[in-house]
């Protein structure tokens, strides 16, 4: 391997563990409830979010290279219910979500490590003859929907108890003042409606 796709590798490597990592902190210090709840009319919730991103990564990181996981994903299953990925059923703990997400990410990382990024795969649930992609393209997809997601629960978590940011150290945000905070809103709020009334 060249020192080009190494260093490729370790790039794709640190922003989809970057993703990982903002997506679970966001479960992090909530009752069971909290993790479960949905907060759109959609049903959005945390822990479902999760769930899903591990049937992702087992999915586009595992499957379509020939390298299944062997885990089951009863959602997967032909007479699962619909949109099962998107929630944890009350028999499925916080910790078998969290702990099913961790077992993709080192199946995931193995698949990363193990194959050229230019090797072919295919997506078993893609149509017929569009359903084939590179391990660099999918990688980068399981980056973007980790992201994707993470800024769900982001959202999710700040309606919950305004906790915001990417992770526990940094948030990325330019100030902590909860009153800069309710300043700047009631501005924003003005300058939406006199552009309202504008319109």
């Amino acid at each position: 391997m060249t020192a080009a796709a190494d260093t490729a590798k370790a790039d794709l490597r640190r922003y989809l563990q970057e993703a990982r990592d903002a997506l679970l902190w966001k479960l992090d210090g909530l009752p069971e409830y909290d993790v479960r709840r949905p907060m759109t009319p959609t049903g959005t919730n945390l822990l479902g979010l999760v769930k899903h991103a591990a049937g992702v990564e087992l999915g586009y990181l595992g499957d379509t290279f020939g390298r299944p996981s062997g885990e089951p994903l009863p959602w997967l299953a032909d007479a699962a219910e619909t949109n099962g990925d998107m929630w944890a059923t009350a028999e499925e703990s916080r910790e078998d979500v969290t702990g099913l997400y961790r077992q993709a990410w080192a199946h995931a990382d193995a698949t990363i490590e193990a194959l050229p990024l230019d090797t072919t795969g295919r997506v078993p649930w893609w149509p017929d003859g569009r359903d084939g992609l590179t391990l660099h393209h999918a990688v980068v997809r399981v980056i973007a929907d980790t992201h994707r997601h993470a800024g769900h629960a982001d959202i999710l978590r700040e309606l919950m108890d305004g906790a915001v940011g990417e992770s526990a150290t940094g948030t990325s945000l330019p100030s902590d003042d909860p009153a800069w905070w309710e300043a700047y809103r009631g501005r924003l709020e003005r300058v939406a409606r006199e552009a309202a009334r504008k319109a």
